[in-house]
């Protein structure tokens, strides 16, 4: 699906300053792979990223998208491919304040021309587990809660990838883990899930950790038994359960 080589990405800081925030990178990932790319703030993931979503061109180099060359594309080509393709959920939730849930996961829908588009967002909101706050207002929702919301959003137009940046990072462990689940759910349903992150334990639930340091790849390796989200979340019920027994007792 995707296929990077020599690709670089600069910023200028200060005026005067270089920061080569991907630096001659190469990447390879395969059609329905789970990837998490990791790496502290300021590595270049999150650069990486948005040059992968077409948020974002490079200096140099080159990226291909499913057999074709990004910098080959016109702006309506790339519009549409951000669109219908690709699903961004992001650290911050991005949702609008006084807007349901259904409102707000029936917005990329407006720029399509799918019909039955509140049927479609009801849809997107029950796979993801909130078809009992679909009326609600996001500040009535946990950060749990609006995370998933934004999930729902990046999955209504059904892409073929879905982008991840930080998505747990505003959330309680617990809270994180049930987002892990879902992305896990969604690979093993076939689509393929690039993750950045800055936490190795979240990482450690895809199929391949991508380490980044200074815009390079310092190293990457399948990752033989990830975590299980689903597991993880069992775990600290039942520990919660015991722990309200022997208060009891």
């Amino acid at each position: 699906m995707i296929n990077i080589k020599n690709l670089s990405k600069s910023f200028t800081k200060d005026g005067s300053a270089v920061i080569k925030a991907v630096d001659n990178m190469n990447l390879e990932i395969k059609n329905g792979e789970f990837v998490a790319i990791v790496g502290p703030s300021g590595s270049g993931k999150s650069t990486l990223m948005n040059i992968i979503g077409l948020l974002d061109v490079p200096d140099s180099g080159s990226y291909i998208l499913n057999g074709k060359e990004v910098a080959k594309l016109s702006l309506d080509e790339l519009a549409e491919i951000r669109n219908q393709k690709i699903g961004f959920v992001f650290q911050q939730f991005h949702l609008l304040p006084k807007t349901t849930a259904k409102e707000n996961v029936e917005i990329p829908l407006i720029y399509s021309d799918k019909k039955d588009i509140t049927g479609l967002a009801v849809s997107a909101l029950k796979l993801v587990g909130l078809e009992e706050r679909i009326n609600h207002v996001s500040t009535e929702l946990s950060g749990g809660q609006q995370q998933r919301v934004a999930i729902a959003r990046a999955l209504v137009n059904d892409p073929e990838l879905i982008l991840a940046d930080e998505p747990t990072g505003n959330l309680d462990s617990k809270s994180g883990l049930e987002i892990m689940s879902i992305f896990q759910k969604l690979n093993r349903s076939g689509k393929t899930i690039v993750l950045i992150t800055h936490d190795q334990k979240i990482a450690e639930h895809a199929n391949r950790v991508v380490k980044i340091v200074d815009g390079k790849i310092s190293e990457q390796y399948s990752v033989n038994s990830p975590r299980d989200a689903e597991k993880e979340i069992a775990e600290i019920k039942n520990s919660q359960e015991q722990e309200i027994l022997e208060r009891r007792n």
